[in-house]
């Protein structure tokens, strides 16, 4: 992964680890405001735009993940985490990180419009 440090970039940032486990995926996710353990159980597909999994912290769903493959072909999960806590969403990826072999959740701030 690498990242463009100029000010008009899109850095991401790493907000949690995960690791496979059989079919679903556990893991913690670490903010300044959030600290959950959280599992991501897969789902039967309703739909072509259902997600793939949900995520649970405890018993509360708080979100959902969907497969999807990257330019360069790899998959990864497109992530969306919500809360009546939260100000707005929290959109974020796991991906594979090839430097440590885990599943990292990467965050990236959008682009301010001009």
């Amino acid at each position: 992964m690498t990242s463009d440090t100029s000010p008009r970039s899109n850095v991401s940032q790493s907000i949690g680890t995960f690791v496979l486990e059989g079919d679903m995926f556990g893991g913690t996710i670490h903010t300044l405001t959030l600290a959950l353990k959280v599992i991501m159980l897969p789902i039967e597909r309703t739909s072509t735009h259902a997600p793939d999994f949900r995520i649970y912290s405890g018993i509360v769903e708080i979100g959902a993940g969907w497969k999807r493959t990257n330019a360069e072909g790899r998959e990864y999960l497109s992530v969306k985490l919500d809360d009546p806590a939260l100000p707005n969403p929290i959109y974020a990826s796991l991906c594979h990180d090839d430097e440590t072999g885990k599943l990292v959740l990467l965050w990236s701030r959008p682009k301010a419009e001009r």
